[in-house]
């Protein structure tokens, strides 16, 4: 099956035990995206990439960790962004539900999309309860030169135009499974087939019939599934096309 993950946390502590096994397990998909979320992980998903041959990274600082922005970070970050197995910059954005100083996490975000900008790669947008100061933030900067997918889509279906208009894909994941996910099913709807990718944000988000235990890679399956559910088609469409899709954004061959 062309199953792409793409937007996983492999380098996470929750992995540490089994490590070995975890990874041996996600490399039998056809491809998958760690995402870094600062300087460390984010050498530690290249890492990876480098092991596996099927495995892809993307660097950056993620808004939780915005108070590890530096003018030293974003070069360390901008280094790393130049490996040939750095697919993104990402995950990037804005998250308003834990305390990170609004201002600080928005010159982090502003400086990691020029980065994207002047090297030509696509952005991974981390964006909770933050809707409206993400989108102003992306359109001031032109974001839409370079695009990307907002990972883990939290907005609404009308939203949804603002964000496709600015060459953005959609990423969905576990949470479509969920039985009051009433939101995340008009957006699944609506999304054109074309802009539409699956991933796990594991080991996080982890979907019914899995919900409570670790995530996986492998477990994007089911998300595959409930879209094609919920769009009366077959999941091997979706996984099909969401494989496509993927390797077009980040420009895999």
């Amino acid at each position: 099956m062309n199953l792409f993950d793409t937007h996983a946390h492999l380098m996470d502590s929750a992995y540490d035990e089994d490590k070995e096994e975890a990874l041996k397990e996600a490399a039998e998909l056809k491809l998958v995206i760690n995402i870094g979320c600062d300087v460390p992980s984010s050498r530690e998903a290249l890492a990876l990439a480098e092991q596996f041959p099927n495995f892809y990274a993307a660097v950056g600082i993620h808004p939780e960790e915005a108070l590890k922005y530096s003018d030293e970070a974003l070069k360390a970050i901008a280094e790393l962004a130049k490996h040939q197995k750095n697919k993104a910059i990402g995950e990037v954005g804005l998250d308003y539900h834990w305390d990170v100083p609004k201002e600080v996490q928005k010159v982090a975000f502003e400086k990691q999309i020029a980065l994207a900008k002047e090297l030509k790669l696509p952005l991974i947008i981390h964006n909770r309860e933050a809707h409206r100061d993400t989108l102003d933030i992306l359109k001031a900067c032109g974001a839409e030169e370079v695009g990307g997918v907002f990972h883990a889509y939290s907005g609404s279906a009308e939203m949804l135009d603002e964000v496709l208009v600015m060459n953005f894909y959609i990423g969905l994941g576990g949470v479509v499974t969920f039985k009051n996910a009433k939101k995340t099913v008009e957006v699944a709807k609506k999304v054109p087939l074309d802009r539409l990718l699956i991933e796990t944000d594991c080991p996080y988000m982890t979907p019914v019939p899995y919900r409570g235990k670790r995530n996986h890679p492998k477990y994007v399956y089911h998300a595959a599934e409930k879209l094609a559910e919920i769009r009366e088609t077959t999941t091997e469409e979706i996984i099909n096309q969401t494989y496509e899709n993927g390797r077009r954004l980040f420009k895999i061959d």
